[in-house]
């Protein structure tokens, strides 16, 4: 019998609004499709802290037992701002990502037509935008050794960026595997003209690349990456690389479709995925039922489609978003003056999954 549980982390700020949202969705879902998940919440982040002292306590390790995906809102706030660095709640979010495993980190990124004048490039740079940026999620130098201290009376602070060849063979095949069912083209992004790091990356991802001779290899240094993903974003298929460059560039490449709100993201590893909307937990706008809800319904649809199997449903949910989106209707992030609010858009989604 094939186990159908999810965990929900529903975290800070609006998090419990969006991940009420996606449930409404996965329930009519479970509707039209026959099938039924066994939901079960615990704490993660500030949430956690508040009830329990820690970021990611034990009870909520335990829920992660025998399940084959999390769903998560967002962590963080000022409330929790100036607390003791070692339990601030995005620790919560990396030991989570530890505990599970989950090594690749799946950002898409694509245009919709009826959002072009949202973004501020151009028209005419957006058309057949569609990349995915894969990251590396559980190495480098969010992970690496660190350090402040005092040294000869001045203030000395280092992070260290380490990667072995397993963990960039492991992340650079993922990627290879998704170009092969795509546009079949890898761009790695590094900075192999200084950091040792990165050459190590070239090394690997070469020899990676000659199993897989359909699919096309380049390089990019990350500034000239950054650069590109404003100059020309359609050229790019999947683009591969580290932890620290993959995070900043897909907040750069959130500002390519015109709000971060709208982009989901999925964390596999070997048995689990994590799945969550890339924005931060927004604490500003929380509970006022104004909170762009896309993202972690699109994040749900990933879910369904990498941790079940379930492409049908997930496109289902994909093509609901595109034609609300493309019938004009917007959450506040995207429209100020003319808006509907978290529920009303989840709403509007729901009409439209058949």
């Amino acid at each position: 019998m094939q186990n159908n549980k999810i965990v929900l982390l529903k975290g800070d700020g609006i998090g419990p609004e969006i991940i009420d949202s996606a449930i409404s969705v996965l329930r009519k879902i479970e509707s039209i499709e026959n099938i039924t998940f066994d939901l079960e919440e615990a704490s993660i982040g500030g949430a956690a802290i508040d009830q329990f002292g820690n970021p990611f306590p034990k009870e909520t390790e335990s829920a992660l037992e025998n399940t084959n995906a999390v769903l998560l809102g967002a962590v963080g706030g000022p409330k929790w701002d100036q607390i003791d660095p070692d339990i601030r709640p995005e620790k919560g979010l990396l030991a989570l990502r530890k505990k599970l495993g989950v090594y690749a980190n799946l950002r898409p990124c694509k245009t919709y037509s009826s959002l072009m004048n949202q973004s501020p490039l151009k028209a005419e740079y957006l058309e057949n935008v569609d990349f995915i940026v894969v990251r590396e999620l559980i190495g480098g130098i969010y992970f690496g050794k660190r350090d402040t201290f005092i040294e000869d009376g001045i203030r000395v602070s280092f992070d260290e960026e380490r990667y072995n060849e397993n963990e960039i063979k492991r992340i650079a095949d993922y990627a290879f595997q998704m170009a092969e069912k795509r546009k079949k083209h890898v761009t790695l992004v590094d900075k192999a003209n200084v950091l040792d790091s990165s050459k190590l990356w070239r090394v690997i991802v070469k020899e990676v690349a000659e199993q897989y001779s359909n699919v096309k290899l380049d390089f990019l240094y990350v500034d000239n990456a950054a650069m590109q993903l404003i100059k020309n974003p359609a050229q790019f298929d999947i683009i591969l690389t580290n932890n620290i460059f993959g995070d900043i560039l897909s907040d750069e490449a959130s500002q390519v479709i015109g709000s971060i709100g709208l982009l989901p993201s999925a964390s596999l590893g070997e048995k689990i995925g994590l799945y969550e909307p890339i924005h931060g937990s927004a604490p500003d706008i929380a509970g006022q039922n104004i909170a762009n809800p896309i993202g972690t319904i699109l994040s749900l649809a990933m879910l369904l489609r990498y941790s079940f199997g379930l492409e049908a449903a997930a496109l289902k949910i994909e093509n609901a978003v595109e034609k609300v989106l493309s019938q004009g209707f917007y959450s506040k992030d995207i429209n100020t003056e003319n808006y509907l609010g978290t529920k009303e858009i989840t709403k509007k989604v729901i009409e439209q999954i058949n």
